[in-house]
C-alpha cells in the first residue's frame, strides 16, 4: 500500500473542510492511505472530523523544541495534541524561505519521534545541482544531516526545481534517486515522491520503482484531483 500526503501549505479555510468530508466519503483505498496535512488553524478541527476513518491527519511543520519562549511556532506535542499523526520536517520551502539546515530539520525529526508523530523528512536537489550532476551527492549529504538517529520516519524527495513547476523528472531519473535514497535507509523506510504530481502523471510516478507514495501539493487541495490520484496508487 502506498502512502497519498496532501500537503495544503497556505491554503485553507475552515469552510475547505468539505474537501475532507468528500475523502471521507470516498471510504478507504484498497492501494492507498490517505494523509492530509492543513495549515495549523485547520489542524484539531480536521482531525477531530476524521477520528475513526482512513483518512489521516498531519501537520506541515514543528518546532524543535516541546514548550517555551517561541512567539508563533507550534510544538511536535502540541500538534500531537490536536489530533496529528504525522508532521513534514525540512521542506525546501522552509529550508529556502526560512534557512532551515539539515542539522535543525534532524532536530524537528527527532523531536517528531518523541512526541509520537511520524516525520515526513524531506530532501532534493535545486536545478544548478542536477545541471551539475550533483544530485546523488546532495541527497546522500541531506540524509546522513536530516534523518533522526533513530525511529522510525518516512523520506520525501522533492526535486527543488520541480515543485509547483509543473515539471517533473522522468520515471527514470525518479527511479534512480529513489534507488540511490533507499541506498542510506533500513529497508521498510517508505520513500515518497513529490514535485508537481497531478492525476495526469501520478499512474506513471506511482509505478515507478522504489516509489512508495506521493506528497502531492496543489492537487490535494481539491478531493476529486486528490482520489484521482489515490486512484492510482499500487
Amino acid at each position: 500500500m502506498q502512502l497519498i500526503a496532501g500537503n495544503w501549505k497556505m491554503n485553507g479555510l475552515l469552510a475547505s473542510i468539505a474537501e475532507l468530508e468528500a475523502l471521507i466519503a470516498s471510504g478507504p483505498h484498497p492501494s492507498a492511505a490517505l494523509l492530509l496535512c492543513p495549515p495549523a488553524t485547520l489542524l484539531a478541527s480536521f482531525a477531530a472530523r476524521a477520528r475513526g476513518t482512513h483518512v489521516a491527519i498531519g501537520a506541515q511543520d514543528c518546532h524543535p523544541e516541546p514548550c517555551g519562549a517561541f512567539t508563533g511556532d507550534l510544538s511536535a506535542p502540541m500538534l500531537a495534541d490536536a489530533g496529528a499523526t504525522h508532521v513534514i520536517v525540512g521542506h525546501s520551502e522552509r529550508r529556502i524561505g526560512h534557512g532551515e539546515t539539515d542539522a535543525l530539520v534532524r532536530r524537528k525529526a527527532e523531536a517528531a519521534l518523541a512526541a509520537g508523530l511520524v516525520p515526513i523528512v524531506c530532501i532534493g536537489e535545486t536545478l544548478e545541482d542536477r545541471e551539475a550532476g550533483q544530485t546523488l551527492a546532495v541527497l546522500a549529504r541531506q540524509l546522513q544531516g536530516s534523518l533522526p538517529s533513530s525511529g522510525a520516519a518516512i523520506v520525501a524527495y522533492e526535486p527543488v526545481w520541480a515543485i509547483g513547476t509543473g515539471r517533473t523528472p522522468n520515471p527514470d531519473a525518479i527511479a534512480a534517486a529513489h534507488a540511490a535514497i533507499a541506498d542510506h535507509l533500513p529497508g521498510d523506510t517508505p520513500i515518497l515522491y513529490g514535485g508537481s504530481v497531478s492525476p495526469a502523471n501520478a499512474p506513471a510516478i506511482l509505478a515507478t520503482p522504489g516509489v512508495g507514495g506521493a506528497l502531492v501539493g496543489g492537487a490535494s487541495l481539491r478531493a476529486h484531483d486528490f482520489l484521482a490520484i489515490a486512484g492510482a496508487a499500487r
